[in-house]
Parts: C-alpha cells; structure tokens; sequence
C-alpha cells in the first residue's frame, strides 16, 4: 500500500504557519482602542505599530525568500518562531508607542515575515497538478486564525488586559510555529519522497543553491517584466482595501452605532469565510484558470468595500464580511500559485518576497490612511469608498499581468 504523500504534511505545517501569521496581525483592530488609551494621541498615529509590522513583514520577505532558498525552510523557520515570540513577548512591556512600533512592528514583523514566506512558497514545490487545492488547504489557516483568535483576544483583553494578552499569543504562536518546524521539508526530492504519479509534468521543483549574485540576476530579471508590473500594482491597489478593513472594522461598526461586537465578529467572519473561499475557490483554480479567478475574486473584494462604506446595520455588516471573506479567501489561495504560473518554480520564494513588497505599501498606507480620515472628517466612509475603487483598479492590473506574462 502506498503512504500518504508527504506533501499533505507540508500543507498542514503551512497551515500552522498561516494560523500564526494573520491570526497574531490581523487581530490589531482589537488591540488599537486600548494601544490609543495607554500611549495617548490619535488613531492615525497609533495604526502605525499595524502598518510597520506589515512593512516588515512583506519588505522582509523579498531579502528572506532568498535566504530561505538558500539555507533551508525548517531552519529559517526556527528562526521566525524566536523572533515572534520574542517580539510579542517583548511588546507586551512597552513603556511607550516607540517601544510598540520596535517590538510589534519590526521584531515580530521580520519573525512573522519568514513563517509567512516559508508558508506560502514550500507548498509550490510538493504539488503542481493539485497545487491550488493544496494551496487553499494551507493559506486556510488565515481565515481560521482570523476566526479564532480576533474573537478570543477581544475577550481576553476584557478579562486580563491587553498586555497579558500579547503573553498568551506569544506562547501560543510559539508552540505552532515549533509544530510546523518539526513538520516541513524543503522538497520532495531532498525529503526522498516520491510524489504520486501525474502530480508533475516535468522535473520535479528543488531549492535554488546557486550563487547569490546569479539568483539575484535572475529575480531581477523578472522584475523587470512588465507582467510583474502589473501584478505587483495590482496588489497593491486590491490589497488596499483588505488593510483598511482589517485595522478599523470594529471601530467602524462602532462609530455608525453599532454594538462593539458586530466589528468583532464581522472581522471573525472575514476570515472564517475566507477560509472556506480558500478551499472551494482554489480547488475550483485548478481548473477554470487561476489568473481568471484571481481577477474575479479581487473585483468582488472591491465591490464589497464600496458596499461597506454604506453600511449602517448589523445584516449589512455581516453581508459584506461574507462576500468580502469569501472574496479575499478565493484570491488569497492563488498568491503563490499564481506567481508560480506566470513566472516559474525555480525562484519561487525571492520572487514571491518581492512580489509581496506590494503588501508592505497597502499595508503601510492604506489603515494610517484611514485612520487619519476618521481623525479629520468622523467618518470612514470616505476612505472604503476610495479603497474600493482602487480594488477595481487593481483587478484589471492583474489581468494585464496575466495577458504580458
């Protein structure tokens, strides 16, 4: 009887990773009230631990992908659970909003920017026939995490405080990250695995050991398509519109009237639909088109931001964390995958890092943006409305990327 391939254990250490990674960020819109009472100013200037925690995460990963390639995934990946654990641990001490943004923001942003790589990027070189499957499988644990701890912490901020809180997470994440560490291999062939028969239709992928100068040639050389271009544009302007909702959602509710806990669990809701959108619509890619579907899924997050900016009730709120979740699930799945089939698998994580540069700008701008919408106008609605136009915007991008490629 054969053994299960070993490629499922890969998904489910990207999984873990996946957990961690946006579970810890993506639950700051708990976090941002009470980081605004302990530091004192505005929300503008306190969503910045937020957006330079995204900058570290995405900026790093275009200098990580190649030292990942370059010295392996598990012993890369031991490194990002330290650095996370640390940083958290160490944030949940700070004494000022500097002391936030270095801890917070860079330490457990660069540890986070390494699990993040490895998560996304190993799982493109066990599968290829099935890899959006595999790859909706794995990236699941976005949507999961997002459900699970964004809830958990608001609750347990009420009980122990915010800073306690930071202590659970680190441990918490700790222990994931180390799960997933004992789990992962680089690929197939260095695993001495053999894949199932039909899962590749030529040589099977492997780590890029060459020369450091030669790699980054060869990234550079992507870089400069106008594919990657497109792409790289068009992730910043789709992914806009995810940041602006993900730091200011609770408050949002909050300021058009609504319970504190419709933001919650609207935020909870994102990522459990996105979670399901990850599996269905991935698996989906596999055979109606991954560029297609990426376009499709990205047109709807955009449509789904416009929709935000005029809801007022708690059916609305929810409605659009559905069609947002799913959405964002469906084209979440396809990062990697998607790169993978436009520009190749052999330098996959440092062109997956650097394509990933485009969420450190969204990220950066786009919640800091508005946030200091609200501080001068009292409204959000203005910043979702411009949010979602740019989603739109950035669907054609990918379209045309996928069109040069």
């Amino acid at each position: 009887m054969r053994r299960p391939y070993y490629g499922w254990a890969v998904v489910a250490a990207s999984f873990l990773g996946t957990f961690v990674v946006f579970g810890l960020s993506y639950s700051f819109g708990v976090f941002l009230e009470r980081i605004v009472d302990a530091f004192g100013g505005a929300r503008g200037p306190s969503s910045l631990a937020f957006g330079v925690q995204t900058v570290a995460i995405y900026v790093g990963a275009s200098g990580l992908g190649v030292l990942i390639d370059r010295y392996g995934t598990r012993r890369m990946l031991a490194v990002g659970a330290l650095l996370t654990a640390g940083g958290l641990a160490a944030a949940s001490r700070a004494e000022s909003l500097a002391v936030l943004i270095l801890t917070y923001g860079v330490v457990t942003g660069v540890g986070l920017s390494i699990v993040y790589v490895v998560a996304y990027a190993t799982v493109t070189r066990w599968f290829d026939r099935r890899l959006g499957l595999a790859g909706g499988l794995s990236s699941a644990g976005l949507g999961i995490g997002m459900f699970v701890v964004v809830p958990s912490a608001a609750w347990l901020i009420a009980e122990l405080g915010w800073r306690d809180v930071l202590v659970v997470l680190a441990a918490v994440a700790g222990a994931f990250l180390l799960l997933a560490t004992l789990l992962v291999r680089d690929d197939p062939g260095s695993a001495g695995v053999d894949p199932p028969p039909g899962e590749f239709a030529g040589a099977l992928p492997t780590p890029n050991r060459r020369p450091l100068r030669e790699q980054f040639a060869a990234v550079r050389s992507i870089a400069r398509t106008p594919a990657f271009g497109f792409l790289w544009l068009g992730w910043v302007l789709i992914y806009g519109s995810l940041y602006a909702v993900l730091g200011h959602l609770v408050l949002y509710a909050e300021g058009v009237g609504l319970p504190a806990s419709v933001g919650v669990w609207a935020l909870a809701l994102v990522g459990l639909t996105s979670a399901l959108g990850r599996v269905a619509v991935g698996h989906a890619a596999d055979t109606v088109g991954r560029v297609r579907v990426f376009v499709a899924c990205s047109a709807v997050m955009g449509l789904a931001t416009l929709w935000l900016a005029l809801a007022s009730s708690p059916a609305g709120v929810v409605a659009f964390a559905i069609a947002f979740g799913v959405a964002y699930g469906g084209n979440g799945a396809l990062l990697s995958p998607l790169i993978a089939e436009l520009f190749g698998h052999e330098q996959i994580n440092a062109v997956f890092g650097l394509a990933s540069m485009a969420f450190a700008v969204a990220g950066l701008i786009a919640p800091v943006a508005a946030g200091a919408t609200y501080d001068r106008l009292g409204t959000y609605e203005p910043a979702f409305l411009v949010a979602g136009v740019a989603a739109l915007v950035g669907a054609g991008a990918v379209r045309m990327a996928g069109r040069r490629a």
